[in-house]
């Protein structure tokens, strides 16, 4: 008894230590200006969507919504359609220099943003794809590619290879082999896998602001619209960043635990 109460109190203080921050930025995003600044009141009266509106509609938030919702389904088809056969390959075949290429793929995480923007937008320039949607979409593949591989790597890794051998002896190609057993089985995970690719798309703000002057992507242009307005302002901006992603997670949160958990085995 005392360790189930234990159990549900720790429960309970962790959901509040997460929600708490979130739920005072909604507030704070949903208050009137009038009551905003009024010491005496800690929550407001009424609560009004004045701020959000105008920071999508006024301010060109919708716009730089739907952009960033197409870069990142640009960046995911690209990102897996270089990935997902290389986190095959990893899995399935052994050659030289297999490890050093995982090194690899993970040195390319450690390289500073900052370092590459300035000479990737001189490359940008230069080929005329600089402040494009393709743009901002190649440069967001590059970031997400190699958490793709590795994640789809462990992902086939948990389905088992006597199912595609099975296949095989039954008459069935390699390319058939995996496309009728190998993926529908791994598709919970690559679900989960292309989803936290989107997540990391749409919160990336540093490349997309270096990149882009006319087509932002929504972080980007939070950053430098809601930045230099009123606080509450800046709490709608971060109540719009926040809530696709929450969406997005809470209706993918088995698929979530699903791709951690067979990357475990």
């Amino acid at each position: 008894m005392i360790k189930k109460i234990l159990f549900w109190f720790v429960v309970v203080m962790v959901a509040v230590w997460f929600l708490t921050p979130v739920i005072m930025i909604v507030i704070a995003s949903l208050t009137p200006s009038s009551e905003y600044y009024n010491p005496n009141k800690i929550f407001p009266s009424h609560l009004t969507f004045e701020h959000i509106y105008k920071l999508l509609f006024v301010l060109g938030g919708w716009k730089a919504t739907l952009i960033s919702i197409e870069v990142a389904l640009v960046a995911i088809g690209l990102s897996f359609l270089i990935g997902l056969p290389a986190g095959y390959a990893m899995t399935r075949y052994f050659f030289p220099g297999k490890n050093a290429i995982r090194i690899g793929i993970l040195m390319t995480r450690s390289i500073p943003l900052i370092v590459i923007a300035v000479p990737l937008i001189v490359i940008y320039m230069e080929i005329g794809i600089a402040d494009t949607v393709i743009g901002v979409a190649l440069a967001h593949t590059a970031m997400i590619l190699p958490f793709v591989v590795l994640i789809t790597s462990s992902i086939f890794s948990g389905v088992s290879v006597e199912y595609e051998e099975a296949g095989m002896v039954f008459g069935l190609s390699r390319f058939q082999s995996f496309m009728r057993i190998t993926l529908p089985l791994a598709l919970p995970g690559l679900a989960a896998s292309a989803i936290f690719s989107f997540i990391m798309s749409w919160n990336e703000v540093f490349v997309a602001s270096i990149l882009t002057l006319t087509n932002r992507t929504l972080p980007a242009h939070i950053l430098n619209t809601a930045m230099t307005s009123p606080d509450y302002f800046k709490f709608a901006a971060g109540t719009i960043m926040a809530i696709p992603a929450m969406v997005f997670i809470f209706f993918t949160r088995k698929y979530l635990i699903t791709m951690w958990g067979i990357s475990l085995k």
